[in-house]
């Protein structure tokens, strides 16, 4: 069994649930309404792309995988006890969600620049990382395959994933 298995089901009433079950069988779900769920299932397909790309053990679906619960990001603390490689993950998702929303697409520059003034502007310990155009071509594709399926996926049915670290 992978670490995770994540579920994205389209309901037959427009709105999402993500769920996800955990290698120790335990599971974490919730559901997305309205304008979330518009947006949330495009925005967790962006982040497995992002962190199945790049190879991330401790980001979104990692932590989940940990054992993490969905309501735990929502945390007042939970900032506190995330891991680099999330923040990261969530930067990066973050501005993949703001091209989907403009229509714009920045260069691995761009990522570079933009992730740097996050960090600076939280205050964050310098990071090593850093956005390579064949890495962000990869995301990109992926995550527009992914995207693919999801706009053809029958109301009702679930797009599953399997998640490894």
């Amino acid at each position: 069994m992978p670490d995770l298995v994540i579920r994205i089901k389209k309901k037959t009433d427009g709105n999402a649930a993500l769920s996800c079950v955990r290698a120790d069988g335990s599971m974490t779900w919730q559901r997305q309404q309205g304008r979330q769920a518009a947006f949330f299932p495009m925005h967790d397909l962006t982040h497995y792309a992002v962190e199945t790309v790049l190879g991330f053990r401790r980001a979104f679906y990692g932590l989940l995988a940990d054992g993490w619960d969905l309501s735990r990001f929502e945390a007042p603390d939970a900032r506190a006890q995330i891991p680099e490689e999330a923040i990261l993950a969530e930067v990066v998702v973050g501005f993949l969600d703001t091209e989907r929303a403009t229509g714009g697409a920045a260069s691995a520059g761009d990522f570079n620049w933009k992730i740097q003034g996050y960090w600076e502007n939280n205050r964050l310990p310098p990071t090593s990382f850093r956005m390579t155009d064949e890495r962000l071509a990869r995301i990109r594709q992926v995550r527009d395959e992914l995207f693919g399926q999801w706009r053809a996926l029958p109301a009702g049915d679930a797009l599953i994933l399997r998640f490894d670290r």
